[in-house]
């Protein structure tokens, strides 16, 4: 018993030093450890009422008007997303409501539209906001990704290239364990993922096209020189520990003139999606890499026929290794192929599960 309350107050210590942090439009806010009966209780007693109270909230991040009535905060949500405001019974909503002396008009379901917070005192409506802004942060990052950010690699030099490294992978491994023509990529979906997004409307999906436009107009085409940056395609990896059990294999991509200026402009753009709130921050740097081989490739055989007179959902096999290393001795190489010409670099590539991919920009 003194061990566990040891470890107890150790773990209880440490998330008060370290807290989670949440990255809401391009600020970063703490999630502090609290008892959700004591904070309801204080926040009672201790409201803030008064236009000047309330120092620590971040009022310029968002615009607050006033009315005849008092103050109010318009805000875009996803339709997807109103469930989570409104909660179970609408006790969520009701709950903001009380807390923070607003009123939240939420428009009905399946409707985009924006959603007005209303009250007599500026500090409970900007409560209020940041309130939704971290409850819908927290539900839009359990959602799977709906779209993501790439670079096409799908030139029909690489295409061919990349055939010929399947034949010979299917002519001289097809009796590894777990090797099959089905692990294989389209060629024509060849690309350089970047990061994901989740994006649950047009209005979502307008936004992430008008940045990657503006990006272009403000970095990408200084750095590329205006010219198209030829790319070497040479060797492939797996990412997990052991080759005897691989899962995801890629070909590794470098500039042909052995400068960074592909890497630059991978970072610039997704640290300009992850400053917008387009994008979660995963990684300090991108990793450029082309997908060749996925377990999650592998189809159910039956699955097809299933398809044509079902829901139209594919189904997928649980997910089975499969031994990477005479693979890794064949390699890729597809040398001198250029990458693609100006803004033809970019794509931002919409993706549903078990579906086929469109480009919508």
């Amino acid at each position: 018993m003194s061990l566990r309350a040891s470890s107890t107050r150790r773990r209880s210590r440490m998330d008060i030093l370290r807290p989670t942090l949440i990255r809401i439009g391009g600020r970063v806010y703490r999630k502090n450890v609290i008892q959700e009966q004591a904070y309801q209780h204080e926040e009672e007693d201790d409201f803030c009422a008064g236009p000047g109270d309330c120092a620590d909230e971040p009022c310029d991040a968002f615009v607050v008007e006033e009315t005849e009535k008092g103050f109010q905060c318009r805000m875009e949500v996803p339709s997807l997303l109103y469930k989570y405001i409104i909660g179970k019974k609408g006790e969520t909503k009701k709950k903001l409501e009380t807390e923070t002396r607003t009123s939240i008009s939420i428009p009905k379901l399946g409707v985009e539209g924006e959603i007005v917070i209303t009250g007599q005192h500026r500090s409970g409506v900007i409560s209020a906001r940041t309130r939704i802004d971290v409850l819908l942060d927290s539900f839009r990052k359990k959602q799977p990704f709906t779209h993501f950010l790439s670079l096409a690699l799908n030139q029909p030099t690489i295409q061919e290239k990349f055939l010929q490294f399947k034949e010979e992978v299917l002519e001289k491994c097809s009796k590894d364990h777990g090797v099959s023509s089905s692990l294989f990529q389209n060629p024509a979906k060849l690309h350089l993922t970047l990061g994901t997004l989740v994006l649950l409307n047009e209005q979502e999906i307008q936004k992430a096209c008008d940045l990657l436009q503006q990006c272009k107009e403000d970095f990408v085409d200084q750095i590329a020189g205006g010219k198209p940056l030829t790319v070497e395609v040479v060797g492939v990896e797996y990412m997990n520990d052991d080759p005897a059990m691989t899962d995801i294999l890629y070909a590794k991509v470098r500039m042909k003139d052995g400068s960074d200026r592909l890497q630059v402009i991978a970072d610039q753009l997704v640290e300009r999606f992850v400053a917008s709130g387009l994008m979660l921050k995963e990684w300090d740097r991108v990793k450029l890499h082309a997908t060749v081989m996925n377990t999650l490739f592998r189809k159910d055989p039956s699955a097809e026929e299933r398809n044509n007179t079902m829901t139209g959902k594919s189904s997928f096999k649980e997910r089975e290794s499969f031994n990477g290393r005479n693979i890794l001795k064949i390699g890729l190489i597809s040398r001198d192929r250029p990458l693609g010409p100006g803004v033809g670099l970019l794509s931002l590539i919409c993706t549903q599960v078990f579906a086929e991919q469109r480009k919508i920009c």
